[in-house]
């Protein structure tokens, strides 16, 4: 019990600081922290996840939400969230935890690269740039949620860099919006993964209790934080934990 409270908090604070990356240590977390195999902390996460993702969306929307990109990156991640669930039922679960290890490097690797400066044909909305914008938004859409689907995680610890590499959209507001699209993910995700599914409420509740608080205390202090010490912070924790998933998952 009490390591969920612990790790649901920690999962609540990079959600709400960085817009994303809480699933990155919700699987881990619930598989090597709590004891619960990859078939349960997959759907575990994605409800514990999307339900804070809410909760740190709302101190964020004075900041302003990219509803065209919303709608374009979530409508697409929905097909393929299922269609990632699909595959990764059919593949080894310790191979899953690697290849979860091997994209978080990735990421974590493009979110220490300065962003672009200038904004991007999806920042300032499809109506003035809507071919340019929504093939990219789309493709965005697809690779997350099949991620999303696949892994068991929201998508944001690839959203937000995507958001920001991509589609050029400013960090603060990449964070905003990342938060609507994982909550989406997130929703997709679960329904691929709810049958045969029970929920262990006591666990999930010790888990998604302190999460959803820290998203929303963390959300509005992170206001107050510069976008390079929010990207490297995520960067570093990213390193952090895929070490901590190789690590766990050869060792096993």
């Amino acid at each position: 019990m009490i390591p969920a409270l612990g790790l649901g908090l920690a999962v609540g604070i990079v959600l709400g600081v960085v817009g994303g990356g809480g699933s990155i240590i919700a699987v881990p977390a619930l598989v090597y922290g709590v004891g619960m195999s990859p078939a349960q902390a997959i759907p575990t996460s994605l409800l514990v996840v999307g339900i804070s993702s809410l909760a740190a969306l709302f101190p964020r929307s004075r900041e302003g939400l990219n509803w065209p990109v919303i709608a374009l990156v979530g409508a697409a991640g929905i097909p393929a969230a299922w269609a990632g669930a699909a595959v990764g039922k059919l593949l080894d679960p310790n191979i899953l935890m690697l290849a979860f290890a091997a994209i978080m490097v990735v990421a974590g690797i493009r979110m220490l690269k300065k962003p672009r400066e200038t904004e991007g044909s999806c920042s300032v909305g499809p109506n003035r740039a809507f071919r340019s914008c929504a093939p990219k938004a789309v493709g965005v859409g697809l690779l997350v949620g099949f991620l999303t689907g696949l892994l068991g995680v929201g998508g944001g610890f690839l959203i937000t860099p995507a958001l920001t590499i991509f589609l050029g959209l400013r960090m603060k507001q990449a964070v905003g919006t990342s938060l609507a699209i994982i909550a989406v993910n997130s929703a997709a995700g679960f329904s691929a993964h709810a049958a045969g599914y029970t929920i262990d409420w006591t666990t999930t509740l010790a888990f998604a209790v302190p999460a959803i608080a820290g998203s929303l205390v963390a959300a509005r202090f992170a206001r107050r934080l510069k976008d390079k010490h929010i990207r490297i912070s995520f960067a570093v924790l990213i390193f952090a934990v895929a070490a901590w998933v190789t690590a766990g998952t050869v060792t096993a």
